[in-house]
């Protein structure tokens, strides 16, 4: 909700929000079993500077969509499935820049902010995503 208010705006005619949330399976493949695991919970770690990342990225964003307003909030710590993991939103004057300003924030996002996805699954074997 905070996120979603963020943005809002009189003269935006389009809001995006996108909500990842911690799925009960590993759907990325990195597994002996192509990625059909059932996942227990995660914890996500950040480096000491993934905020200033963030504001980096987020400015970045913000340039290539101007008049758009923008916000991403990403947990860190432990999660089980069903929580919130990450949001963004975008709010524009037309849905179309606010979709593409919505996807290229989450991408740039998951690409450039120093945060570490550790993965417990059900079975009892665990991995580390995004680790540099």
């Amino acid at each position: 909700d905070e996120v979603l208010a963020s943005v809002t705006d009189p003269r935006a005619g389009g809001t995006c929000l996108f909500v990842g949330t911690v799925r009960d399976h590993d759907g990325l493949g990195h597994g002996p079993d192509d990625g059909n695991r059932g996942v227990s919970h995660l914890d996500y770690s950040a480096h000491p500077q993934a905020l200033a990342a963030l504001e980096r990225v987020a400015t970045e964003v913000a340039d290539l969509f101007p008049g758009a307003r923008l916000a991403a909030h990403h947990r860190v710590g432990h999660l089980t499935v069903g929580d919130l993991a990450v949001v963004v939103a975008a709010a524009s004057a037309h849905r179309d820049e606010a979709f593409r300003a919505a996807r290229r924030l989450i991408d740039e996002l998951k690409a450039g902010v120093p945060i570490w996805k550790h993965q417990s699954f059900t079975d009892g074997t665990e991995e580390w995503v995004g680790l540099p």
